[in-house]
């Protein structure tokens, strides 16, 4: 499996809060800026979303492409795997969720991505960055204007 990167941010709300906005796919492209379209393609036995195709548009990067979830049963945590995609051949990734007090929750997000197209080690974990830090600052802000 190709090397992971990982960022956290501190959530002002319950991890169950964190937790029912990641599970929302439907809901994606009102805060995700670049996530255009998501449809869940199977749910688990909980009514969780099992399989779901997201079709991304960020800038140059343009990709349909499908992930089977895994729900924690204690609700803190999600990880995903790429089942299908264009222009990626691998996505592994996790949300961790760590409730610290007053309200709040540490987010933790995992995210290992291999593209179709060979990218040098360095780009590759920069563009991760870029989209896991996006993805942390969207999801924070959609969360805490919820409550």
């Amino acid at each position: 499996m190709a090397e992971q990167s990982t960022q956290s941010i501190e959530v002002d709300a319950s991890p169950e809060r964190v937790m029912a906005v990641i599970a929302d796919f439907p809901a994606y492209p009102e805060w995700a800026k670049q996530v255009r379209e998501t449809e869940v393609l199977a749910e688990d036995a909980g009514g969780k979303p099992k399989q779901v195709r997201l079709t991304l548009d960020a800038g140059p990067i343009k990709d349909v492409y499908t992930l089977e979830y895994d729900w924690a049963a204690d609700g803190l945590s999600v990880t995903w795997h790429l089942v299908k995609g264009q222009m990626q051949k691998a996505q592994d990734g996790r949300y961790q969720l760590e409730p610290i007090g007053g309200g709040k929750t540490l987010v933790t997000y995992s995210l290992s991505v291999e593209l179709v197209l060979p990218m040098i080690g360095m780009l590759r974990r920069k563009a991760e960055k870029m989209v896991m830090d996006t993805a942390l600052k969207e999801l924070k802000r959609r969360v805490e204007s919820q409550g």
